[in-house]
């Protein structure tokens, strides 16, 4: 099969979903975008803008864009499905797939979380091919009433999947999303599970991810829930690999430095679009239910199983279920840490 043949089906046209299918679009792969409505008509009537890290701007047309909100038309002849929708949503796309895909088809897991390739490998029939995989860049999508529609990257990175052959990476890597083969993909995963802790601080700061790493009270929070983290991982006989070449047990250490010591050590952390926030941001900035369970609540749940306390995750937690489903608004490190409504 000719590369370019190769139907690629793009299941949740999120950021990371539409960053990704864009990319691959405007590279010449044949790619079908399954998507809500309202995507749906902003796609279709003004196109898709794709901006990589080094500003480079792709425009896909609404004409080279292959748009459908019907799973039975997305699915029909799918060989490659990646998976981009919440992690909550795992098992409702599972369904999906199952449903209306080929059995010959490849589902790769592009989402935050550790466990949603296990929960598709488990809710689909036999015959599908299930692959772990790790997007670390940090993707900002524009409103919906922006024309076009506009997907940013604003951190570098390379993703990560579970594919031992090779080929399934060789067929998703296209310039701005290059796909490379990961043997310690569920190392990885783990790690980046500890590098998402941020996900909720960032979003209960309400600040750009790059002014709220620059505040040493905010790092320090995120300095003692990953110091739990850790220490719970390690309790289950969990080793987190590294990502990007980043081992996510020195960032506690990192991120504990002072100010000056910090902006020399981790500038690369700090090297990021000013406009970057995190994905957990945008869930409760546009009123939707955010991954708090997937990311802070594995920890809970691993620390529940050892009776070990983790009074850092727990608050965060607790801040983010008071806070979603109402205006979105600053919070202070003190209240977090006292966990004040």
């Amino acid at each position: 099969m000719i590369a370019n043949d190769i139907r690629i089906v793009i299941a949740g046209a999120g950021s990371i979903g539409c960053y990704a299918g864009g990319c691959l679009a405007a590279a010449g792969k044949d790619v079908i975008f399954l998507v809500r409505p309202q995507v749906e008509a902003a796609l279709g009537e003004h196109g898709l803008k794709v901006v990589d890290l080094d500003g480079t701007e792709k425009l896909i047309p609404p004409e080279r864009l292959i748009l459908t909100v019907d799973p039975v038309v997305a699915f029909d002849r799918a060989d490659i499905i990646l998976v981009a929708v919440k992690s909550g949503s795992t098992e409702e796309m599972a369904e999906l797939i199952g449903h209306h895909a080929p059995t010959t088809a490849s589902v790769v897991s592009l989402q935050n979380g550790v466990g949603n390739a296990q929960v598709l490998h488990r809710k689909l029939p036999a015959g599908f091919t299930v692959v772990s995989g790790m997007v670390p860049f940090n993707v900002v999508q524009s409103e919906l009433d922006v024309v076009p529609l506009t997907v940013r990257r604003t951190t570098e990175g390379t993703v990560l999947i579970d594919d031992k052959s090779g080929d399934l990476a060789d067929d998703l890597s296209v310039p701005g999303f290059n796909v490379r083969h990961e043997p310690d993909m569920q190392g990885v995963l783990w790690g980046k599970l500890l590098i998402n802790l941020n996900n909720a601080p960032n979003a209960l700061s309400n600040l750009p991810l790059s002014a709220q790493l620059s505040d040493r009270n905010w790092r320090l929070l995120l300095a003692d829930q990953i110091s739990e983290g850790i220490n719970v991982l390690k309790a289950n006989g969990i080793k987190p690999g590294k990502v990007q070449g980043l081992s996510p047990l020195l960032l506690p250490w990192i991120l504990r430095l002072p100010n000056f010591l910090f902006r020399i050590i981790a500038k690369k952390m700090l090297n990021i679009d000013p406009r970057a926030r995190s994905s957990m941001w945008e869930d409760l900035e546009r009123g939707r239910p955010t991954e708090i369970d997937h990311l802070q609540g594995v920890i809970l749940d691993l620390a529940g199983k050892k009776n070990i306390d983790a009074p850092f995750t727990r608050r965060i937690v607790a801040s983010i279920k008071q806070a979603e489903g109402k205006p979105l608004r600053s919070h202070t490190v003190e209240q977090i840490r006292n966990n004040l409504p």
